[in-house]
């Protein structure tokens, strides 16, 4: 790859990376009661949990909702990385990437 043409791959990836920022994905745990959203740069932007859910005898299971819900929104948002920046990496094994 000639330094021509990696600079300007390197200016796509970065426009990309921008644009994933930006954009969110969103994953649920318990019917609903949970909802995390994490960003396209795999960073969790909010956790919204239904008050009634909240039961102070059994966290464990509003632990255990917490943990799907961000573990789902990380695939979702990783997944999403992939399919922007898989146009440009042409099948490269990029770590972070999956």
């Amino acid at each position: 790859m000639s330094m021509k043409m990696f600079r300007q791959f390197q200016k796509q990836m970065e426009k990309v990376q921008e644009e994933l920022k930006q954009m969110t994905v969103e994953a649920t745990a318990g019917g609903g009661a949970v909802k995390v959203v994490a960003s396209g740069d795999q960073r969790v932007v909010s956790i919204d949990i239904d008050p009634s859910v909240i039961d102070p005898e059994d966290a464990e299971f509003l632990a255990e909702m917490i943990l799907v819900a961000v573990n789902e929104a990380m695939e979702q948002s990783q997944e999403l990385a992939k399919s922007k920046l898989g146009g440009l990496t042409g099948g490269l094994k990029i770590p972070g990437l999956g």
